[in-house]
């Protein structure tokens, strides 16, 4: 079951952009797998934008992103 901050968490997944670097400006449930990949190797950013990309990793990782579907 989807809890409330995990509900919180899918929102913002679908509107907050990419503060910077090749995706800046695009909202982090569009950025590329390849992207989200490079990233899981090199390492996350800290705080809220790396909790986020690392939630959209295992998101697509998994094959969940119709879980946004709704929310975009």
């Amino acid at each position: 079951m989807i809890q409330k901050s995990d509900s919180e968490i899918f929102k913002k997944l679908v509107t907050e952009k990419m503060p910077f670097g090749k995706y800046k400006g695009v909202i982090i449930c569009n950025i590329p797998e390849y992207y989200l990949v490079w990233y899981h190797r090199k390492g996350f950013p800290k705080g809220k934008l790396g909790m986020l990309l690392n939630t959209m990793y295992e998101i697509k990782l998994n094959g969940l992103e119709y879980l946004l579907n709704p929310l975009k």
